[in-house]
């Protein structure tokens, strides 16, 4: 499962540009001299640290491409933007993957990105466009949403939860553990899709409701999940928790029947992006990234390993998800130059109510 924190930008100034590397090799057995390294040209793909591919399509498209593909993971969505911005004019790599849409405006507007249409574009990713200058092109979507435990309802005999308003009713009075939107992803999307529920003046209202009936925020996803959420591996003792819409297809019973579930009408979309970097020094090269994160080949691979939805139109998904880990219909979403505006100022406003 996935585990996609983040930081704000005001915590992120001070972050270490330390960031684990590893160079993927072709597979090919006889090796490269090293007038043949010299001539095979080096493209630093900059991910989040949630990025994974299985190591025979990496392999595969180093073979057809003539790239060495150099992957360095960057921390989680926020650390990775704010490294991207400020290190724009001497880029730390050639391309970028996981830039997401509630952090997109913030690389755009500090022109991170330079503009690149892939022709796989058209297969998909376009539909969740945010630039009219692509410089960002979609790679996957995962929604982010209430998920919940329907073991330990039936078990104590309540009803299972179904919306936001149902987190606030007394009957289920500390049984919710969310991560804080100041320190994760999902929290943050968890935070927007209450504004964007509620509206600018109303979330606050809704926030304490919700610490009046004993929620506990926690730092990052997988203490949420793996350690306070009853239905995970930890069995932990809360039977709420904010994840992803995909979630539960990863806790398929012996009958091939997921354990938990995800309320549908509790979700914000959160999609990904990759772009060719401002100043980076393997332009065509990068863009030919871009063009494999987008193609079938890769698109086949991220549900499977990184329990997210391929931006791709006609990708086959996992057996199960269908009924597992359905694609929420009508999730919420907000504008990215909204985003931008008030991200900061929610957060800072979150903070203050819940005393964070």
């Amino acid at each position: 499962m996935m585990s996609r924190t983040v930081r704000t930008v005001a915590g992120l100034a001070g972050v270490s540009m330390l960031a684990s590397a590893c160079s993927l090799s072709s597979g090919d057995s006889g090796g490269s001299s090293a007038s043949q390294d010299q001539q095979t040209p080096t493209v630093t793909l900059v991910t989040h640290d949630s990025f994974a591919a299985p190591q025979d399509v990496l392999d595969a498209f180093q073979r057809q491409s003539g790239i060495k593909l150099k992957i360095l993971k960057s921390g989680d969505a926020g650390a990775l933007t704010n490294k991207l911005v400020l290190t724009k004019g001497n880029p730390i790599g050639d391309v970028a993957y996981g830039v997401d849409n509630t952090f997109a405006s913030r690389a755009l507007s500090e022109g991170v990105f330079q503009p690149y249409t892939s022709p796989e574009a058209d297969r998909g990713p376009q539909r969740y466009s945010v630039d009219p200058q692509h410089r960002l092109a979609a790679v996957d979507l995962g929604d982010v949403c209430v998920n919940i435990d329907p073991a330990y309802f039936a078990s104590k005999g309540l009803p299972e939860p179904k919306s936001y308003d149902d987190l606030a009713d007394p009957k289920y009075k500390d049984l919710t553990v969310a991560e804080s939107p100041a320190t994760a992803s999902p929290g943050l999307a968890f935070l927007l899709g209450t504004v964007a529920k509620y509206g600018e003046t109303g979330w606050q209202g809704y926030w304490q409701k919700l610490k009046d009936n004993g929620l506990k925020t926690v730092s990052g996803w997988e203490e949420a999940y793996t350690k306070d959420f009853s239905g995970s591996s930890g069995k932990g003792p809360r039977p709420i928790v904010v994840s992803y819409a995909s979630s539960p297809a990863a806790e398929l019973g012996e009958d091939g029947k997921p354990r938990t579930k995800a309320l549908l009408d509790t979700c914000f979309r959160q999609v990904e992006y990759a772009g060719v970097l401002t100043n980076g020094k393997q332009i065509p090269q990068a863009q030919k990234v871009v063009d494999f994160l987008l193609s079938q080949q890769f698109q086949t691979t991220v549900a499977a390993n990184m329990y997210v939805y391929p931006a791709r139109q006609g990708v086959e998904l996992p057996a199960g998800w269908a009924t597992a880990a359905p694609l929420p219909q009508a999730p919420a979403t907000m504008p990215a130059d909204k985003v931008q505006a008030g991200r900061e100022k929610w957060i800072g406003e979150w903070r203050s109510l819940m005393g964070a």
